[in-house]
């Protein structure tokens, strides 16, 4: 699929019976599609990062609801339910920290709680998973032209993980911003880093701007307040996998550091994320759930070992950063700026 690709990446879609996935941890030296007809084989791909990016694991985990429904044997309606809420629960727990997950398993098992008939769960489920993958897109849309006007016209953006289509249902956040700011004629330059420990930036951000023409330059991630020491970055903008009800985000490791170094650099940090990643039930950042991965992405690089054995290792996969860095946070409904627990609130009612 990824021979002669155009600019609108698909990371996910149904087609027949099953659901197809590009597998995100070979790219970009390979392109491979996952063809996966059960839902325990989502769930894996999910855990093992096949599929990644807030946005596009909210739409797996639905899908996925979706094939559980299918699979689930039952001989009474209340049987079905309990069931499907174990596999729910289930899904939730591959990647905890980004609420897209949970938000969109409790819109499909609120609606599969309203069907009376529980043969018509798993064709009402896929349709409403299908629908979240066009909302998502659209949405994205509209975050990138809200976006763009908060964009320099020249110089340097720095942003950090991948944040593209291969994140989203389509188009992308983050990188949706800096598409749309340069389909609007801005001619900037792209600094992306490659995201340690699995180097999202350099694998798929860096072939997502290939794929759009956007010129890039790829810089370690240390070497970020350099950068921006040197007047090279203008803004820094990134995506979301979590937003508390006081504005402070949850994104992936070493976004919180970019954050403090733009700020001591006098320089604008922005967030770009749908309203599904504003998680109102979390007061703030110091109650998201960090979600803590294998050390053997530390220790190890290509199969090869690259620590001593044994060593102790911490690799969190997300950070928080404080809402008092961010200039302001970017959604389909638009920016806002602080006081964020009020600006957010009124967007999230506003989305009924």
């Amino acid at each position: 699929m990824c021979e002669g690709v155009s600019k609108e990446i698909k990371a996910i879609w149904w087609a027949g019976d099953k659901l197809h996935l590009i597998d995100q941890t070979l790219l970009p030296g390979r392109c491979s599609v996952l063809e996966l007809d059960g839902w325990e084989q989502v769930v894996s791909a999910i855990r093992e990062m096949r599929v990644r990016g807030a946005p596009v694991l909210g739409i797996a985990a639905a899908y996925t609801l979706a094939m559980a429904a299918g699979e689930v044997q039952a001989s009474s309606r209340r049987e079905f339910l309990a069931r499907l809420r174990r596999a729910a629960g289930a899904i939730v727990g591959a990647r905890p920290t980004a609420v897209n997950v949970s938000w969109a398993v409790k819109r499909l098992m609120a609606l599969a709680e309203s069907l009376e008939d529980h043969r018509q769960v798993p064709r009402r489920l896929r349709e409403e998973a299908e629908k979240l993958q066009r909302d998502d897109e659209e949405a994205n849309r509209m975050i990138g032209r809200y976006g763009a006007d908060l964009m320099p016209s020249e110089g340097g953006i720095l942003t950090h993980c991948n944040t593209g289509a291969l994140a989203t249902g389509g188009y992308g956040t983050a990188l949706g911003v800096i598409r749309a700011a340069w389909e609007a004629g801005k001619r900037f330059h792209v600094y992306n880093t490659e995201t340690r420990p699995f180097l999202q930036g350099a694998r798929l951000t860096s072939w997502e701007l290939e794929q759009m023409g956007i010129p890039s330059t790829l810089v370690v991630d240390s070497a970020a307040g350099f950068l921006m020491n040197r007047g090279k970055v203008r803004c820094v903008v990134v995506g979301a996998d979590r937003i508390a009800a006081n504005g402070d985000t949850a994104n992936k490791i070493g976004t919180y550091s970019l954050a403090v170094l733009a700020h001591e650099n006098g320089i604008p940090f922005y967030v770009a994320a749908p309203i599904s990643s504003v998680d109102l039930d979390t007061p703030s950042g110091a109650e998201i759930a960090i979600e803590e991965r294998p050390p053997e992405e530390v220790t190890t690089f290509a199969g090869v070992q690259v620590a001593p054995l044994g060593i102790r290792v911490e690799n969190p996969a997300f950070d928080v950063t404080p809402c008092r860095y961010i200039a302001a946070i970017v959604t389909e409904k638009g920016a806002v700026r602080p006081p964020y627990e009020s600006e957010l609130r009124g967007l999230v009612g506003g989305d009924g």
